[in-house]
C-alpha cells in the first residue's frame, strides 16, 4: 500500500498558545506535489497553514513545519494538496483532535462514526398513501382532499379541476405497512423508510399541518408505535421523514385556510408562530404581508430556522422529535437538508441522541454535502450520512450513456472527500419519489442525456406525461438494464434502497406519475424475486458492510472495482453492452470458487448486461 501517513507533535505550551511541528509523508507515484496545508476546523471556523517541503527520497516526499494554534479548541483536520494541479485530501474530516491539551500526537483516536445498525443495510422506502390500505374503515371526506373509489383507479398528476395539485388520496396507511412486514422483510430489508406520516393537506405530506399526530388517512399515532414494536421484533429499524424547512399553509402554524381553530401567523402578526415563518416585505398602501415561500409554491410557507420558538417546538425537551422517538422510530431523513442551518441541524442531532444513541440521521443533499463549506455532515454535530444522488446520476449514465468519465470522477469523489462512516451509509436508491421510475429511465428515450441529472424528462407537459406508456420491447429492455444497475449497487458500499414497487416492476414517467400505488396481486414476480436474491447477498456477505472500494477498471464496455477488508475481498464486474465482454481478473482471484452470477456470466466472460462478483476470503 501506498504510503500516507503524518505525525502532530506538541513542541511548547504557552499561555498564548501552543506550537506544534507536523510532518507529513506521501507517495511520489501520485505526481509532483505543487503545496500541502494542514486545514483546522471548528465551531469558531476554519483556518489552514502551510506545511513547507521538506525532501524527497525518489519514492516519497515529505514535508514538515511548525503550526501554532493559540485557541484552545477541539478541531477536526485534514490536509490538502495538489498534485499535477488536481486537489487531493488526506484524512479528510475522518479525525478529532483535542489540541493543546494532549501532549503528543502521534496517536490520533478517531470521534466520528456512523450507527452501525445503518452500515451497509438495505432499506425499503414507502410513500405511504401509494403501499397498501390496512383498515378496513371507511375514509371520512375531508375539506379539500378527494379519495379514489378504487385502488386500481388512474391517479390524477398535474392539478385537478380546482387547481390543486396532490389532493388525490388512495388511502394507504400504517396498518396497510404492518400487514405486508413480512414481505418487506422478505426483501432482505434492514431499515424502513416512511414519507411523511404527520397531519398535512396533500398526498405526499410534505406540507405539514401538525407535527404532533399522524394524518387521519394514514392512521394514529398508536399505528405508528405499533408498526414500530411490529419492525423491531423482525429485526428492522424505522425512520421517519421529517420535513421542518417549511410547514404547510393549511396548518395550525400558518393556517392561511382557516382549518384549524386557533388562529395562525397568518393572520396575526402577534401570534407565536408568527416569527416561525420569513416574511418577504410588507405592501406600505394596504399593511398586507407577504411570505416567504419555499421554491414559490403557495402552499408551503418557509420556516426561519434561527426562530428560537421554532427550535425549541422541533428539537427542545418534550418537542416533536421527542415525541417520535416516543413512539419508537430509530431515526429521521431531513428533508432539503441542506436548507438547514448548521445550528438546527445540530439541535437536531441533540435531540436524536438524547432519545436514541444510535439514532440515525441521513439528509436529502443533492450535491458533494463535502464540498458546500458545511460542517453539518463532517464533524459528527450533525447528519450521518445522507442521499447519494451523484452517484445514482453517474452509474445511470454509464449504463445508459456510456459516460466513463463521470462515474470514474464521481466514486473518486466520494471515496476521497467523505468519512467513512457516511461512505458506508449513503442511500443509494434505485428511485425516490422525485425522480421517474428505473425502468423508465433504461427502457425509454424521454431523457435528456447532457441535462444536470439523468432523470430530467424531455418533455414536462401532464397531458404527455400522463398518456404515455412504455411498449412491451422497452419494458423488457428496461428492466434488464435496472437488473444490472441493481447488481452493482448492491456491492457498492453504503445503504441499498428500494423504493416501493420498483421490485415489482412499477413504472412511472416524471416525478408524480412515479407514485403509482402498488401493484398487488400484479407483480412482476421474476423482479420481486431478483431482488430478493441481492438481499440474500447482502446477508451472506457481511464483510461488504465496511470493506473498503477501489476501481479496478473503468471502460466503454465495462465496468470492474474491488471491495477490500480483513474479512474478505470480492471483485465486481458488469457489462454494460449487448455483446459478451472477455474480461482480465486480477490474479488473486483465479483461484475463488464462490461467484456471483448476473445472466450466467462465467468469471472470465461477462454475457451482455451480464455481470460478476468474486468472493474471496
Amino acid at each position: 500500500m501506498e504510503q500516507r501517513d503524518y505525525t502532530i507533535k506538541e513542541l511548547e505550551k504557552n499561555e498564548l498558545g501552543c506550537n506544534y511541528r507536523v510532518q507529513v509523508t506521501l507517495p511520489m507515484s501520485l505526481g509532483w506535489y505543487d503545496d500541502l496545508y494542514l486545514v483546522t476546523c471548528s465551531d469558531s471556523g476554519n483556518s489552514s497553514y502551510k506545511i513547507p517541503f521538506y525532501y524527497h527520497d525518489g519514492n516519497c516526499v515529505y514535508f514538515k513545519g511548525d503550526v501554532f494554534l493559540e485557541t484552545k479548541a477541539i478541531y477536526r483536520f485534514f490536509f490538502t494538496f495538489n498534485v499535477n494541479h488536481r486537489r487531493m485530501y488526506l484524512n479528510r474530516f475522518k479525525e478529532t483532535v483535542d489540541f493543546l491539551d494532549n501532549n503528543t500526537l502521534d496517536k490520533i483516536s478517531v470521534n466520528y462514526d456512523a450507527p452501525e445498525w445503518a452500515k451497509g443495510a438495505m432499506m425499503y422506502h414507502i410513500f405511504v398513501d401509494r403501499f397498501k390500505r390496512g383498515s378496513r374503515k371507511k375514509m371520512q371526506p375531508m375539506e379539500n382532499r378527494s379519495i379514489h373509489n378504487s385502488w386500481n383507479d388512474k391517479l390524477v398528476s398535474g392539478p385537478n379541476e380546482q387547481g390543486e395539485w396532490n389532493t388525490d388520496f388512495y388511502g394507504g396507511d400504517i396498518q396497510g405497512i404492518i400487514q405486508k412486514l413480512d414481505y418487506i422483510k422478505s426483501l432482505g430489508t434492514d431499515i424502513i423508510y416512511l414519507s411523511p406520516v404527520v397531519r398535512s393537506q396533500s398526498n405526499h405530506r410534505y406540507d405539514a399541518g401538525d407535527y404532533e399526530h399522524v394524518d387521519p388517512y394514514a392512521g394514529t399515532n398508536d399505528d405508528l408505535k405499533q408498526l414500530c414494536d411490529e419492525a423491531h421484533k423482525l429485526g428492522m429499524k424505522i425512520v421517519l421523514d421529517a420535513v421542518f424547512n417549511h410547514t404547510g399553509n393549511d396548518s395550525k402554524y400558518f393556517n392561511e385556510l382557516g382549518t384549524y381553530d386557533n388562529v395562525g401567523a397568518y393572520q396575526d402578526p402577534k401570534n407565536s408562530y408568527y416569527g416561525t415563518f420569513y416574511r418577504k416585505h410588507e405592501d406600505p398602501t394596504n399593511g398586507k404581508i407577504y411570505f416567504d415561500h419555499w421554491w414559490g409554491m403557495p402552499n408551503l410557507p418557509v420556516c426561519d430556522g434561527n426562530s428560537k420558538n421554532w427550535q425549541n417546538y422541533i428539537y427542545g425537551e418534550n418537542g416533536v422529535i421527542d415525541k417520535w422517538f416516543d413512539l419508537g422510530i430509530d431515526g429521521l431523513r431531513l428533508d432539503v437538508a441542506d436548507e438547514l442551518s448548521d445550528e438546527f441541524i445540530e439541535g437536531i442531532r441533540r435531540a436524536v441522541k438524547r432519545n436514541k444513541e444510535d439514532g440515525f440521521i441521513l439528509g436529502e443533499v443533492w450535491k458533494n454535502a463535502m464540498k458546500m463549506n458545511r460542517g453539518y455532515i463532517s464533524s459528527g454535530k450533525g447528519m450521518d450520512s445522507h442521499m447519494d444522488y451523484p452517484l445514482v446520476d453517474a452509474l445511470i449514465r454509464y449504463i445508459k450513456y456510456c459516460d466513463v468519465s463521470k462515474l470514474r470522477y464521481t466514486i473518486q469523489d466520494i471515496l476521497n472527500e467523505y468519512p467513512k462512516g457516511s461512505i458506508e451509509t449513503l442511500m443509494n436508491f434505485t428511485s425516490t419519489h422525485d425522480i421517474s421510475r428505473p425502468i423508465n429511465i433504461f427502457g425509454s428515450n424521454e431523457f435528456e442525456e447532457y441535462s444536470e441529472w439523468a432523470w430530467n424528462c424531455r418533455n414536462s407537459n401532464y397531458d404527455y406525461l400522463n398518456n404515455y406508456k412504455l411498449s412491451e420491447e422497452e419494458y423488457q429492455k428496461g428492466k434488464e438494464l435496472f437488473k444490472t444497475y441493481l447488481f452493482c449497487m448492491n456491492f457498492m458500499p453504503g445503504i441499498l434502497s428500494i423504493f416501493y414497487g420498483d421490485e415489482a416492476g412499477v413504472v412511472g414517467l416524471g416525478n408524480l406519475l412515479n407514485r403509482q400505488p402498488f401493484p398487488w396481486g400484479r407483480e412482476d414476480q421474476d423482479l420481486v424475486e431478483f431482488v430478493k436474491s441481492m438481499g440474500d447477498i447482502r446477508k451472506e456477505e457481511q464483510f461488504l458492510k465496511k470493506a473498503d472500494m477501489n476501481i479496478v477498471d473503468i471502460t466503454k464496455d465495462y465496468f470492474m472495482f474491488e471491495r477490500t477488508s480483513s474479512d474478505g475481498d470480492a471483485l465486481i464486474s458488469i457489462n454494460r453492452t449487448d455483446e459478451d465482454k472477455i474480461i482480465n481478473i486480477p490474479f488473486k482471484y483465479e483461484d475463488s470458487n464462490k461467484v456471483y452470477q448476473l445472466r450466467k456470466s462465467t468469471k472470465d466472460v461477462l454475457t451482455p448486461y451480464g455481470g460478476n462478483a468474486i468472493i474471496k476470503q
